[in-house]
């Protein structure tokens, strides 16, 4: 029996590479990526990373709803996607670093009134009034919900998660830390909570934030500008940098 065995053409070979090259980068160096690329993209990651978290933490700390919701941390993550394109960056990981971007831009706010109430806070003894189990409501989430009031009989407007469990009864007390300025919700307390505990939670995100923005900057590495810039430029081959 004869085998037949197509060849791929230079021009299927050609369309081929420079999909990859769309796709992932075009990573235009034998052995170890140049150091001063590998730099690069560590300070674009690490600054996209701070971006992200300090203009939340920012304004949880100051007040400011229109960064304190996390909308400021999500156009620091377009930016960094932005960047991250115009240098070149295969498009699947400008994307993966937009959605990472993103995921941590949704996680700063609740960490950033950690920090906050950590620095700032006020503790203060509460009354628990009624408990609700969340699973009830959703089917899900096995967490009890706490309705509490202070000791003058007032109550507070949010219920309390932290300490209320599934033994907590009406009149049983509680403790909550509050913000004395009024820019966080009063939260409950948790044993052995502090400020590290909310920036750790963010630390997977902003970690997995700086690897890929590392992996997309060092393989947007050109040594020669793509023909069509040429004849756009009309200038010779040179490398990006």
């Amino acid at each position: 029996m004869r085998r037949w065995r197509r060849l791929s053409s230079p021009a299927e070979s050609h369309l081929m590479a420079h999909l990859r090259s769309t796709v992932w980068g075009p990573a235009e160096f034998v052995g170890l990526p140049p150091r001063w690329l590998v730099r690069e993209g560590l300070v674009a990651g690490l600054l996209g990373a701070a971006a992200i978290v300090g203009t939340t933490l920012f304004g949880v700390w100051t007040g400011r709803p229109s960064l304190a919701d996390g909308e400021a941390g999500l156009v620091c993550a377009v930016a960094l996607a932005l960047y991250l394109s115009l240098v070149g960056a295969g498009r699947a990981l400008v994307g993966i670093v937009a959605l990472l971007g993103a995921c941590l831009a949704l996680q700063v706010p609740q960490a950033a009134a950690g920090v906050v109430l950590a620095e700032r806070g006020r503790v203060q003894p509460v009354v628990v009034t009624s408990v609700e189990d969340s699973r009830a409501v959703d089917g899900t989430r096995g967490r009890y919900l706490c309705a509490v009031a202070y000791r003058d009989g007032s109550p507070l407007k949010v219920r309390i998660w932290r300490g209320c469990g599934q033994t907590t009864r009406p009149g049983d007390a509680l403790t909550v830390v509050y913000d004395p300025m009024g820019r966080v919700a009063p939260r409950g307390v948790e044993a052995g909570a502090g400020m590290a505990g909310p920036l750790r939670d963010l630390a997977p995100w902003a970690v997995a934030l700086v690897a890929g923005s590392m992996v997309a900057v060092v393989r947007s590495y050109r040594l020669s500008v793509p023909s069509a810039a040429l004849k756009a430029t009309g200038r010779g081959a040179t490398a990006r940098r």
